[in-house]
């Protein structure tokens, strides 16, 4: 079986890498942040800078997924979340577990075909 390097997670997430990652501008998760405030609890540096972890980003995708992807308006998406928070939060982790495995299977298909 060839090597393959252990996938490394970060503890903390930049703004910026945050808002690469959702391709938003860091306006929009400061935006967010404000208005979800019940959702969205980030912690910052001692200089003031918000650090995004694992499960921060998951609330983010969560949100960016009813606003953007669905079309809910900011108090449709406060509503939702207030009335199925645990299950969209659920969704998310099965969601995130099924782009890992579809990862792994490009993968394998792309190792079949170089053979």
């Amino acid at each position: 079986m060839p090597y393959k390097e252990k996938e490394t997670v970060k503890l903390f997430y930049s703004i910026g890498e945050v808002a690469e990652m959702f391709q938003v501008n860091a306006s929009l998760l400061r935006f967010w942040e404000k208005e979800f405030s019940a959702i969205l609890e980030l912690s910052k540096d001692s200089r003031g800078n918000r650090q995004y972890t694992p499960q921060d980003i998951s609330k983010i995708r969560v949100l960016y997924n009813l606003i953007k992807e669905q079309g809910y308006t900011l108090e449709g998406a406060k509503n939702y979340l207030k009335e199925n928070r645990k299950e969209a939060l659920n969704k998310d982790a099965v969601y995130t577990s099924l782009l890992k495995i579809r990862e792994q299977l490009i993968a394998l298909k792309n190792i079949s075909q170089a053979d």
